[in-house]
């Protein structure tokens, strides 16, 4: 007695596998680690997640790899979240990922890490790179927000302490997509003007998703690519970005970088104010002196005089001599009145002196 047998194709039964497989795992989540990372010019890329006993193939299609915030990288250990799919030519199923996050630590914090990393490989963050701040700029450049917080801080201090500088704003926006590469622009835009004496770069306060355009590469580049000496001033004193490690100087917020821009000038004036006094103090002394001897010169001429004219009317032997005393007298009160004028005009110079920059 024979029987006939369930013959199946190749095909037939790698599509019954498939329709279990895709049925029974439309989406999922799978935990492993990372090896045989491949990153191909198409922009696709190609790994294998495994643990302890097995291991699985995965691929990550360039539209979905862009929206990875971190570098997939062998050994890291992630999560992948994705469907499974049959790759009927060769008889394997593989993930196709959707989304991938890092164990453990965020996603944002590891893309943090990796890109100061390479960086820092790379010498961008070296001492001997970062330049000093001119001492007296005359053309200020700001990179920020137009209409934010930021810039309203730093024009009132600017404007405070000295409204005759010249600021170029270059307005762009400082959070979301596309953020980045604004404040790249706007930063080569300013160096385009070739007369920006410093440039600060920066927002206010955020979440470390909303302060990300600062940890962007891209930001990271223009600033150590700037003509000019560049401060970051991001967020508050506590947040640290990418933009901070490049930057010739980091600022805790963006009003003190307003206040570390102009400091040596200001240092200057209050040092020329406190000279001006000095001077000034140091000048008046001498002339109360001479007004201390015109006073007892005077007194003593006067006291003379009038006991000679006593004398004369008394004896009037004593007016034989009377001229040459008048004579005496004369030459003194020309004395006195030299005294007197030179004060006087000592007086008028101190008067008209200009004013130094501490009234300006």
């Amino acid at each position: 007695m024979s029987s006939e047998r369930a013959v199946l194709t190749v095909s037939e039964l790698t599509a019954q596998l498939r329709a279990v497989l895709e049925e029974r795992f439309p989406t999922v989540w799978v935990e492993g680690e990372i090896s045989n990372y491949r990153l191909y010019g198409s922009g696709h890329a190609y790994f294998t997640l495994k643990d302890a006993d097995s291991q699985l193939r995965c691929v990550l299609f360039r539209n979905r790899g862009r929206r990875i915030r971190f570098e997939p990288a062998d050994g890291l250990h992630v999560m992948a979240f994705g469907s499974v799919e049959v790759y009927a030519q060769r008889g394997e199923y593989q993930l196709v990922v959707e989304l991938l996050e890092p164990k453990g630590l965020g996603a944002l914090q590891l893309a943090f890490e990796q890109l100061k990393a390479r960086l820092q490989g790379e010498g961008l963050f070296d001492r001997a790179r970062k330049r000093d701040l001119p001492r007296f700029p005359k053309k200020i450049g700001i990179v920020t927000s137009p209409s934010g917080a930021a810039i309203r801080d730093m024009l009132r201090v600017i404007g405070r302490r000295f409204g005759e500088l010249h600021i170029v704003i270059a307005g762009c926006r400082v959070q979301g997509a596309g953020a980045a590469e604004e404040i790249a622009q706007a930063m080569r835009d300013l160096n385009a003007f070739g007369d920006v004496d410093v440039i600060i770069v920066g927002r206010g306060g955020g979440s470390l998703e909303d302060l990300w355009a600062f940890n962007e590469e891209a930001v990271a580049r223009a600033i150590a690519a700037s003509k000019a000496p560049v401060i970051s001033a991001v967020g508050h004193e506590v947040d640290f970005t990418i933009a901070d490690f490049v930057a010739d100087l980091r600022a805790p917020t963006p009003s003190a970088a307003a206040e570390l821009v102009v400091r040596e000038k200001q240092a200057v004036v209050d040092a020329l104010a406190e000279l001006r006094s000095r001077l000034e103090h140091a000048a008046a002394r001498p002339l109360r002196d001479l007004d201390r001897r015109v006073d007892e010169l005077t007194t003593r001429l006067r006291r003379g005089m009038h006991a000679e004219w006593r004398r004369a009317e008394l004896s009037p032997r004593v007016e034989q001599r009377m001229p040459e005393k008048r004579a005496v007298f004369c030459r003194e009160v020309d004395f006195v009145a030299q005294i007197v004028h030179g004060i006087g005009l000592a007086q008028s110079a101190s008067g008209r002196a200009p004013h130094g920059p501490a009234d300006g």
